[in-house]
């Protein structure tokens, strides 16, 4: 009989474990997009439910009675103010960098708190409802009656919620989120002329001249990375 061979089995590799500044960068990624989609979705929702009806009610007009209602910008005009603002903060967050970054997501998260509040506030409100009965009688001490709340005011305020939590998730990971590139910033010293290449190769040679005229000129200077204003 012939002599058998143990043939070795391979073992699994066990998982490499995952770096400190690689886990940091994955939850900051992660982050990144739901900071984005609860941003643009609380101030979508806060804009949306800003502008439906807040609070029904009647007022008596000679013998009779008329319908009024009023809508959340009428009750409010701060929360859809608060919501614009948040979104050109989150927008504003990939613009700046360090401190400013770190003002600018306190600003989200500012916008996402305020609109909250004075969604809340609003929700059991009546004056607006009041000066409506006041000028459909022509009584200035007129008041609504049969005052309803509709349930718009809470949705306004959980928007608000939203854009609180993207300006809170900034504050926690922004500093870790890319910034836009500045490629084509200036700082207005000229730059210097490029000298010859390493081991003897030529300087490369300048691009074609730019004709302000033509668009496409402007472009396919931009495209080599230089400057179409010189």
């Amino acid at each position: 009989m012939g002599r058998v061979t143990a043939v070795p089995i391979p073992q699994p590799r066990e998982p490499r474990a995952e770096t400190p500044a690689a886990a940091t960068r994955r939850r900051a990624g992660r982050s990144l997009g739901i900071a984005l989609l609860l941003g643009a979705a609380g101030s979508a929702v806060v804009l949306i439910a800003s502008g439906q009806t807040w609070a029904e009610g009647s007022a008596a007009v000679a013998g009779g009675s008329v319908s009024l209602d009023a809508g959340g910008r009428d009750v409010t005009g701060v929360p859809a103010a608060l919501a614009v603002v948040g979104l050109a903060a989150l927008v504003a967050v990939f613009a700046v960098r360090t401190a400013g970054r770190l003002l600018v997501s306190a600003l989200l998260a500012l916008s996402g708190a305020g609109a909250t509040v004075a969604a809340l506030v609003g929700a059991a409100d009546s004056a607006a409802l009041d000066d409506k009965a006041a000028r459909a009688t022509g009584d200035t001490a007129a008041t609504v009656a049969a005052l309803t709340h509709t349930a718009w005011p809470y949705v306004t305020a959980a928007g608000g919620v939203l854009i609180l939590l993207a300006g809170l998730l900034a504050l926690r990971y922004g500093s870790h989120w890319p910034t836009m590139s500045g490629r084509y910033e200036r700082d207005g010293t000229p730059r210097a002329a490029r000298s010859g290449g390493a081991a003897g190769r030529p300087a490369k040679a300048a691009g074609p001249a730019v004709d302000p005229d033509r668009p496409e000129d402007i472009w396919k200077a931009l495209d080599r990375g230089e400057d179409p204003t010189r």
